[in-house]
């Protein structure tokens, strides 16, 4: 992923950048349903599973063997990284550096609101 409209690549996915960002989409877009799937299963661990099955499917693709059990354990380790990145690039998605969250909850809907800081000068 060297430019803004390069899409993804094998070698992309087997980098700590391009494995984040699509273990960001895919937990992003499929949390819901597996959460009727598997109700017990925590988003970090089903995070750090997707990042650990991109970084091992992307490595196989690119020529590495996949009878190495070495591949495994260290897509495993990396895939722990991943998922935190990924994490992290959910918090700043939800809250913005710079900004202040409210959150107003009835018996039915809870409302969410984010605003810039005072003396912020990033308002919109």
């Amino acid at each position: 992923m060297t430019g803004a409209d390069t899409l993804f690549t094998w070698d992309a996915l087997g980098t700590l950048t391009g494995a984040t960002l699509f273990t960001f989409l895919v937990v992003l877009f499929t949390k819901k349903l597996l959460d009727r799937l598997l109700p017990g299963l925590p988003t970090d661990v089903y995070a750090i599973l997707v990042g650990w099955a991109i970084l091992v499917l992307a490595q196989i693709a690119l020529g590495a063997p996949a009878d190495d059990w070495r591949l495994y354990i260290l897509s495993g380790a990396n895939g722990l990284l991943v998922a935190l990145a990924a994490g992290q690039m959910h918090n700043k998605v939800i809250n913005p550096p710079g900004s202040t969250t409210t959150e107003t909850t009835t018996q039915a809907v809870t409302v969410t609101e984010t605003r810039p800081k005072e003396g912020s000068s990033d308002g919109v």
